[in-house]
């Protein structure tokens, strides 16, 4: 479903969307896994919240350390969304996105389309199960420079589920417009019902189609085919 009504906002996902799942996957996935256990063993003391979190999630306060740190390798490989192993990627991520082993991609039609709604006066946020710090390193640390100064707003799985209608109301009422003025973009399609259950207006993004991809008739390959 394309739009209907000129957008007086843009909410944006990130993987597969505006930022390649190969780059999300092979690189970010990849780097966090590799050095999770040596992050978690050198600053347990300062991720206590964030351990504690993760056994109360498990249903088992008696983790230890090393126990703790297979149940974050085991809900990568399970692809969780849960908080507490977003927030500990995000800071890993810091650490590779400012030694500069990560730069971030991002698709340059996508990156067109954000400066276009911004010198519109759009505002664009992000909606995406990376943490917020997450999203912000990828945007500072850009493959086209820093653009954080086009984002206005940055929204994760704390918001609730993207599977969830009720977190894009949340959303519509954080941004303080009706959620028939929004537009929201990804590359799910459960992403986009729920959102258009919540009343946004929702465009599919198929850069990357499979062959078990619902049809969707307002279904877009990239951003330059949006109106």
């Amino acid at each position: 479903m394309t739009s209907t009504v000129q957008p007086r906002a843009v909410v944006l996902d990130i993987e597969g969307t505006i930022s390649s799942l190969a780059f999300v996957k092979e690189q970010l996935f990849s780097f966090a896994r590799w050095h999770l256990a040596d992050y978690v063993r050198t600053h347990e003391a300062a991720l206590a919240g964030i351990l504690d979190q993760v056994r109360r999630t498990e249903g088992h306060p008696e983790l230890d350390t090393p126990q703790v740190i297979a149940v974050l390798l085991r809900w990568m490989d399970e692809d969780r969304k849960h908080p507490p192993l977003k927030t500990l990627q995000g800071k890993i991520w810091r650490q590779g996105f400012e030694s500069g082993e990560l730069r971030g991609h991002l698709y340059a039609d996508a990156v067109r389309a954000i400066r276009r709604w911004h010198r519109s006066g759009v505002p664009v946020h992000i909606y995406s199960s990376g943490s917020v710090e997450a999203q912000q390193l990828l945007f500072r640390h850009s493959t086209h420079g820093d653009l954080r100064p086009l984002i206005a707003g940055y929204f994760d799985t704390t918001t609730g589920s993207k599977l969830d209608s009720r977190s894009y109301r949340a959303i519509a009422s954080r941004i303080g417009e009706p959620a028939s003025c929004i537009l929201f973009l990804s590359d799910h399609p459960g992403e986009i019902e729920a959102a258009r259950d919540a009343g946004l207006q929702a465009t599919l993004v198929m850069r990357e189609t499979t062959s078990d991809a619902a049809p969707d008739a307002g279904a877009i390959g990239g951003f330059d085919e949006l109106p």
